[in-house]
């Protein structure tokens, strides 16, 4: 996949793991987007060399997109322990 794709698929985790962890973040939406896309390597980075999963140059691939979405993940809860995490 080309970087753009990467961030395509970012944004789009990004949005996933906001729905999956609800909440106001301390940055706001522009901050978890960033988060999302940012994840999405992390995630893409881990499954290859971690894992030893190849990442599919295919972008409807589900590995690749789990890899993505957890990254975000981890990516969005270690911001809220860094930064706050004001949940209401």
């Amino acid at each position: 996949m080309s970087v753009i794709s990467w961030i395509i698929l970012g944004l789009l985790a990004g949005g996933i793991a906001k729905f999956l962890l609800p909440g106001r973040d301390p940055g706001g939406l522009i901050v978890t987007t960033l988060i999302g896309i940012a994840g999405s390597f992390v995630g893409g980075w881990l499954a290859s060399k971690v894992l030893h999963r190849s990442i599919s140059a295919s972008f409807f691939d589900l590995p690749t997109w789990i890899a993505a979405i957890a990254g975000s993940l981890v990516l969005l809860i270690a911001y809220r322990i860094v930064f706050g995490n004001s949940r209401s």
